[in-house]
This record gives C-alpha cells, sequence and structure tokens, in this order.
C-alpha cells in the first residue's frame, strides 16, 4: 500500500510541553517526530486521514490501514510511563479501554483502535448518567488482574510521606498546614495495605471517548498497581474545576462518591482515605511548582467527602 501526504507539523502546544522543562533529550525527540511518523505510516501501511491532534504529552495522527480500518497512530516519549501504558493496553485488551492494535516500544509509537476525539463523556447533560458510565468502566478496568512490572501505590504512598515535612515548610498557611499534615495521617493508616488492583490514575470525562464497538471507552490510562479508592479523584473533580467551584458543588461531589463506591463496591472509609491520598499528592506536585496554598478545588473535594 502506498502511504502518502504531507509532512506532520508538531503543534507548538506539544512542542512546549516537551521542551519547557526538559532537556537535550526532550527536544531531540520533538525534533524527531515528523520523521517517525513518516516511518510509522510507513512500516505499518497507514495512510493519513485529516489532521493531527495533540495533547500534553502525545501526538495523535488519524489513519486508516490497509484493510480499510480506521485507526489512530499515537506517538509519545519513550519513559517510563509509556511502557506502563503498553502494559495496561495490553492487559486491558479492549475490555473499556480502547483496543492496542500494534505497537513499538522503542520508537513510542501505538496503533490505537479510532474513537470520536470531539465526543467526550462531558457531552451528556445528566451529570448522574455520565458518571454511572464512568463508574462501569472503572469496574470493568479494575477487574483485570494487574500485570507484572508496573510500579505500586505502596511505592507512590511512600514516596508522597517523604516529602511532607518539606511541603508542610512551603506553604503559608496554618491551616492549610493542618489540612496536609491530616491527609499525610490519613495515607500513613494506608500505605501498608496498598492493593493489587490495575489502576487507570486519571479516568476523568474528558478521557472517555465515544466508540463504534461500543458507546464509550477509556483511553489514556497512567497504570498502577493498587487500591481503587485511588482511582476516585480524576472523577470526583470532573466537570467543573477550581474557577467553576459553586454551593452545587459539594454536594455533586458526595453524590458522586456514594455512586462510585456503590458500583465499585468500595470501603467508604478507605475510599476516603486513599481520594485523600490524590488530594496530597497534587498538592505535593503544586508545591514542587512553586506554590505556597493548597488549591481551592482540592479543598472543595476534601470537605465533601464522607468522615468516619
Amino acid at each position: 500500500m502506498s502511504v502518502s501526504g504531507e509532512v506532520v507539523v508538531v503543534p507548538d502546544s506539544l512542542a512546549a510541553s516537551y521542551t519547557a522543562n526538559g532537556g537535550e533529550r526532550e527536544r531531540a525527540w520533538v525534533a524527531a517526530l515528523p520523521g517517525l511518523v513518516a516511518e510509522f505510516l510507513d512500516r505499518w501501511e497507514l495512510r493519513r486521514e485529516g489532521g493531527v491532534g495533540s495533547g500534553e504529552a502525545s501526538l495523535v495522527v488519524p489513519v486508516v490501514r490497509a484493510d480499510g480500518t480506521r485507526a489512530a497512530l499515537r506517538f509519545q516519549m519513550p519513559r517510563e510511563e509509556t511502557a506502563a501504558a503498553l502494559l495496561g493496553l495490553r492487559a486491558w485488551n479492549g475490555d473499556g479501554m480502547v483496543r492496542l492494535l500494534d505497537h513499538d516500544p522503542e520508537g513510542g509509537a501505538m496503533l490505537l483502535e479510532r474513537l470520536d476525539g470531539a465526543r467526550t463523556l462531558a457531552s451528556l447533560d445528566d451529570d448522574d448518567r455520565a458518571m454511572s458510565v464512568l463508574a462501569g468502566l472503572l469496574a470493568r478496568l479494575h477487574s483485570v488482574p494487574a500485570p507484572p512490572g508496573l510500579r505500586g501505590l505502596g511505592d507512590v504512598a511512600g514516596d508522597m510521606l517523604r516529602e511532607v515535612p518539606h511541603a508542610l515548610g512551603a506553604l503559608r498557611d496554618g491551616e492549610d498546614r493542618r489540612r496536609l499534615s491530616g491527609w499525610a495521617s490519613a495515607v500513613a493508616e494506608l500505605v501498608g495495605d496498598p492493593g493489587e488492583r490495575l489502576l487507570h490514575w486519571d479516568l476523568h470525562y474528558g478521557n472517555v471517548l465515544a466508540a463504534e464497538r461500543e458507546p464509550w471507552l477509556a483511553i489514556d490510562p497512567e497504570p498502577l498497581t493498587g487500591d481503587p479508592g485511588f482511582d476516585l479523584w480524576p472523577a470526583l473533580d470532573t466537570g467543573w474545576g477550581e474557577s467553576g467551584a459553586t454551593g452545587d458543588t459539594p454536594r455533586m461531589v458526595r453524590r458522586r462518591f456514594d455512586l462510585l463506591t456503590e458500583v465499585l463496591e468500595l470501603d467508604r472509609d478507605r475510599a476516603t482515605g486513599w481520594t485523600l491520598a490524590r488530594l496530597l499528592q497534587n498538592t505535593l506536585w503544586d508545591i514542587e511548582d512553586g506554590r505556597t496554598g493548597i488549591a481551592p478545588s482540592q479543598i472543595v473535594v476534601a470537605d465533601a467527602l464522607p468522615r468516619g
């Protein structure tokens, strides 16, 4: 099959995400992307179909295979997160997740089934319905045994706890320090039993797309082995964001928490603790980026969670 088409131009936003805080390796990979696209179009006998898309870490090229199958050619710089994504995609094998059709770990290339990138779960007007779809997908993803080779939640949580003393010193407000200490205490109680399920780590409305073989499928996993409660925060936080919090937001967060824990059959106290772990993790990342206070959106979620 002959392949043709103009050279891919790397979007400025993708180039910036790799080069702003990256080194020579990141700059070299971005510069090599157009050549990589051409190489894999030829190697896998693909024809481009439509313009390219990108996220913070990946380039996506709509393609058609030699047999007429519509697919998506995705590139992400080879590193630990990319390797973990491949492990998870192979383990899920399309069960609730976009299907992996081919891959090349060294080149950071994945050939995925084509989904409707213009229609995410956020397009549903009924939040209960949207959250029910997401909860159903999470239940399926968690039911698949975690493959060997993934990072474990115990290691992640242990790393977080070691960073807490420094983080407390970076927070200016005493109430923020009290909150962070409380979240760290909740994580310390759970770290000895981190769980062993296969987690997505980032399933929110934007990472659920309309599909052909099923109404909705998950995308962009960051697989991790651990407790399903650690997977709830993106779903609780999705669709309103820090600037969109209103008086109804805590009620919505609590309603979502109730639905998720019911569908996933989770112990509510453990689910609360592992959600606080996500808030701790997010805040540690914010502090690493120079922030000196806890983001209001983290506080909204924390205050809406059930306690004891």
